[in-house]
């Protein structure tokens, strides 16, 4: 089984909130976005890869809204691995009420390792397949 890690912690501020009450769908992926960071980062150190010009280059993202989002709501997302292909990564992300433990909104993701000065993707390396590995519940 995968594992569930925290990728990003916090609220609902008032403006976030559009004219309907609710947080508006830009705050979900600003929300997702940052957890996305901090996901891959456990692949491979974002620092270090820029230093060799490598990077994740998202590919496809698709966000289900489930619960609205009222102002306020104390958010948590968590992050698990999906899948990990040749050259690419699958990673689902929940938001999560803190306090309802209601799951308002998922989003799955996917991201390729890119070669920043050939400007194409890449296949993952022994480092990144092994922390990967490590992510889907695997030794």
């Amino acid at each position: 089984m995968a594992n569930v890690v925290e990728t990003w912690r916090g609220v609902a501020y008032p403006w976030f909130c559009d004219t309907m009450g609710h947080m508006n769908t830009q705050f979900y992926q600003m929300m997702f976005d940052g957890a996305s960071f901090h996901f891959l980062s456990m692949m491979g150190s974002y620092s270090e890869l820029a230093k060799r010009k490598i990077g994740w280059a998202d590919v496809r993202y698709t966000t289900e809204y489930k619960h609205e989002v009222p102002a306020g709501s104390l958010l948590v997302v968590r992050s698990q691995l999906v899948r990990m292909g040749t050259k690419s990564v699958e990673f689902m992300h929940e938001m999560w009420n803190v306090e309802t433990d209601t799951l308002h909104s998922t989003c799955v993701g996917v991201s390729v390792l890119f070669d920043l000065a050939a400007r194409k993707a890449m296949a993952l390396e022994d480092a990144i397949r092994a922390r990967c590995t490590a992510l889907l519940g695997g030794s």
